[in-house]
């Protein structure tokens, strides 16, 4: 265990080793060339990034154009591979006998980086300077067979050199990330693009951060045509799945005036998208890890090179990051291809010994920059470690492989052609021209570029990397899924969560949102002047429920259903309504019962008691007809208790009007009996009929005829009937009777208080009468009390709802019909049971000294 860390930290101090022996390093690692030759019959120029020139104060040389004094160059050897997949493809096609038979292929490398102060117009000015020498097809009098260019990586680089080629029909084949501006074929007839097109590249990222619910993320892209064409892509689609853009940085050509501003703000989001090429981030890079931005995760559409520069930092600052790459097939020959080169296989190859001298420590024999001595006998480039020198292929070196093989492929299809159309002369091989191949290259671009075998790409199908690089020089890019969009909906994105490696400070999946999503319960209401992203969250309306995150709007509950107090799911409402079950129903039923027993047994005293003066002078039959209807006002009530249908809710409202409609009537008649019998000074004819024929009694049948003809317009027009109360009690249905017509009920309880109006008016004018007989005060008080009881039912009873207004009006009839029995036939009840003596004739005479009126 001990000697695996031992490994793993030697392997980590490399880049500070070779940092430390830089100034012992000998003069042979600074000599180098422009170009070098790789023989064939058949050449390809290769315009490769591979070192750099940098100069201090730019002092001119005067013996060397274009060169300073002060210079002094930086390898990138991770580049190196371009040059490797040019040979591996190269030694693949001149091996395979059905390709190009009898035509070798060869290269002549050129490179391509200046120094980073300098401006790409340099570009200009070497491609003149290689005409001028003859390099180019033509032109050269050692009669090298130019055929084609690869160039890239930059856009700008490939439409600059682009730009000369054009003038020669020269054919051009670029290797760097496909830019649309290059395939304008008007401006660049001769060019041709091997890398695929991100056409999905923006719905593959936007379908990841859909996937971890990262709806507020940050864009950092070119500021150029790439950059505003993706930027347009990625707002269509964050629209369509309601992610929003946190911020957009555009990376600026020079760090100098917006360096500052480009930094506000980058911590407002979790999640960064880096969009770009290799060289238009390179100083981005650069950047973020000086800043030390360690709270965020990188999504990025470029394979970041891990920064092998000294620090003392075990931290990577890209550690955890995201990184989209296209699909392509293993190609594990390139791999063994690699196990094979070494300096001796390839002397002209000028970068391959200072690769031996710095990473295997060989030494230059002499003056001879391109011989070593002292070398590791098994040195090969697969055995160092992946962040500084990675042996698969990557986008470029794949472009750059297919790129060589559409040249053969075109070269072989042009020979096959001429052979056709052209006889050999004089012993002499037929003449081509480098602008005859256009045709050809033309027909493989617009070929199905599946169907090509050679291809190492499959478009339209991305791999996605995480990168570990804890401690800092892991470098290992592990893929964790994959995006395809020929697959079905739902099924593009494939992903390995429990593979992802986050960034440290994130101990688990990281969040990235503006606002904090609404759970269930909750719906957002978007904030005026704010992305749609940045909402507040509001509980969802009565009645009204969501069951997931961030909705829009709440959904009603069906019929017959209830929200949770949650307000996440709907539940089944249970049938409910005044029950005999019930506490309150069954208090209101023993009150009842037990009222309308009591009046019974009022009956009976007086029943057993009729020929008493207190019974007879009260007139006795109307005293019977009040008692027995007032038992029927308590009984009445009990139609209000129970599960309703139509016939009980008919019964209802009639029982309840007839039955007080003949208290009432009862009530009124006995006060004006009382009037009559002691109102009157003199006995006169009309009086004396009016109290022989009993006509006070007449006034029964009336009223309640005018009550039945009221209920039976109601009963014809607007009956009542069974309804269903879904919202006054929570959770329940309130099973009860619907008044049908609200002015029929009105009016039929506007009646009923007009007559006990009329009453109390009558016992009001005879309540200053004789007392021994006169009840009037108790009437008229029993009258104000009924009167009273049904006035402040009326506001109650529209103030509620569902079991507790069917209470209430159950209430209502007991207290009124309690006010009666209680009011007119208490006191009589107590002088009969409790007070006998004063229930005398004897006793009568002697305080009145007033006939009795037997009535």
């Amino acid at each position: 265990m001990m000697s695996s860390w031992i490994l793993i930290f030697w392997l980590l101090q490399v880049p500070k080793f070779f940092s430390a022996i830089m100034f012992n390093i000998s003069r042979c690692y600074y000599i180098i060339t422009e170009e070098f030759h790789h023989e064939g019959d058949v050449l390809i120029g290769a315009f490769f990034p591979l070192h750099t020139f940098y100069t201090g104060k730019k002092m001119p040389n005067s013996a060397v154009p274009y060169q300073y004094l002060d210079n002094y160059i930086q390898y990138n050897f991770k580049n190196y591979r371009y040059i490797l997949a040019l040979l591996f493809a190269i030694e693949e096609i001149n091996g395979n006998p059905n390709l190009l038979p009898n035509t070798s292929l060869g290269f002549d490398f050129y490179n391509v980086r200046f120094t980073e102060k300098d401006t790409l117009d340099n570009v200009f000015i070497w491609l003149s300077a290689l005409v001028q020498r003859n390099y180019l097809p033509n032109y050269n009098c050692k009669k090298r067979n130019f055929t084609a260019a690869l160039t890239g990586t930059s856009w700008k680089t490939s439409a600059q050199i682009g730009t000369l080629l054009q003038f020669l029909k020269f054919p051009q084949i670029t290797f760097g990330p496909y830019d649309p501006l290059l395939s304008d074929h008007s401006q660049y007839p001769s060019l041709y693009q091997m890398s695929p097109r991100d056409t999905s590249l923006s719905l593959a990222i936007v379908s990841l951060m859909v996937h971890f619910r990262w709806s507020w993320v940050g864009l950092i892209i070119p500021d150029d045509h790439k950059g505003n064409k993706i930027l347009s892509d990625f707002r269509e689609e964050m629209e369509r799945k309601g992610i929003c853009i946190a911020f957009v940085k555009m990376i600026p050509e020079t760090w100098n005036l917006y360096f500052a501003k480009f930094w506000e703000n980058m911590d407002e989001t979790n999640v960064i998208i880096i969009y770009g090429d290799t060289d238009s981030l390179a100083s981005l890079m650069r950047n973020i890890g000086q800043r030390l931005l360690t709270w965020n995760v990188w999504v990025m559409n470029i394979e970041h090179h891990v920064i092998d520069t000294a620090d003392y930092f075990m931290l990577d600052l890209f550690h955890g990051s995201l990184i989209f790459k296209h699909h392509y097939r293993e190609n594990f020959e390139f791999t063994k291809f690699i196990q094979t080169v070494n300096p001796n296989k390839y002397p002209e190859d000028i970068y391959l010994p200072k690769l031996w001298y710095f990473f295997f420590k060989c030494s230059f024999a002499g003056i001879n920059c391109h011989v070593l001595a002292n070398c590791q006998t098994n040195a090969s480039l697969d055995i160092l470690p992946s962040h500084i020198f990675d042996v698969a292929m990557n986008d470029e070196s794949r472009n750059i492989y297919n790129g060589v093989y559409a040249v053969a492929h075109s070269l072989h299809e042009m020979t096959l052609q001429q052979i056709q159309m052209q006889q050999f002369k004089n012993g002499e091989g037929m003449v081509s021209f480098p602008w005859q191949l256009n045709t050809f290259l033309k027909d493989i671009e617009v070929r199905d570029k599946k169907s090509l075998g050679w291809r190492q790409t499959i478009d339209e199908e991305y791999d996605i990397l995480n990168l570990w690089n804890l401690p800092k020089g892991l470098g290992l890019k592990v893929k964790i899924g994959s995006f395809s969009v020929n697959a079905p909906q739902g099924q593009q994105l494939s992903l390995s969560e429990q593979m992802i490696q986050w960034p440290e400070i994130f101990s688990e999946v990281p969040r990235s949102f503006c606002t904090e999503s609404c759970g269930p319960g909750f719906r957002k209401v978007t904030m005026e002047g704010k992305a749609i992203c940045c909402y507040k969250c509001t509980p969802c309306a009565d009645n009204e429920i969501s069951n997931e995150t961030d909705v829009d709007q709440c959904v009603k509950c069906p019929e017959g259903h209830y929200a949770n107090t949650e307000k996440n799911n709907c539940f089944q409402k249970s049938v409910s309504f005044l029950a005999y079950e019930d506490p309150l129903g069954m208090a209101l039923a023993s009150i009842a019962l037990c009222l309308s027993a009591l009046t019974v047994f009022v009956i009976g005293i007086f029943v057993k008691h009729r020929d008493t003066p207190i019974v007879k002078a009260n007139n006795r039959v109307l005293s019977y007809i009040l008692l027995i209807t007032l038992t029927f006002c308590f009984l009445c009530s009990l139609n209000f208790i129970g599960q309703p249908n139509t016939a009980a809710c008919i019964l209802q409202q009639t029982t309840f009007a007839v039955a007080f409609t003949v208290a009432l009537a009862t009530v009124l008649a006995k006060t004006i009996t009382v009037v009559l019998a002691f109102k009157v000074s003199f006995p006169g004819r009309i009086v004396r009929w009016l109290m022989i024929s009993r006509g006070p009694n007449y006034i029964i049948p009336i009223c309640t005829l005018i009550q039945l003809l009221l209920c039976g317009i109601w009963m014809a027009t607007s009956p009542p009937f069974n309804d269903q109360d879904a919202h006054s009690e929570y959770g329940h249905i309130i099973i009860l009777c619907n008044k049908g017509s609200a002015v029929a009920f009105h009016s039929v309880l506007g009646y009923l208080c007009f007559l006990a109006l009329v009453s109390y008016t009558m016992a009001f004018l005879s309540r200053n009468l004789p007392d021994t007989f006169n009840e009037s005060k108790f009437l008229s008080f029993s009258m104000l009390v009924f009167f009273c009881v049904w006035v402040t039912f009326l506001p109650v009873y529209h103030s509620t709802k569902g079991k507790v207004m069917i209470a209430m009006e159950v209430f209502s009839i007991l207290a009124s019909s309690t006010a009666l029995l209680a009011f007119i036939f208490g006191p009589k009840c107590y002088i009969i049971l409790l007070r006998p003596e004063k229930n005398l004739f004897r006793h009568t005479r002697k305080k009145n000294h007033i006939p009795v009126a037997k009535i």
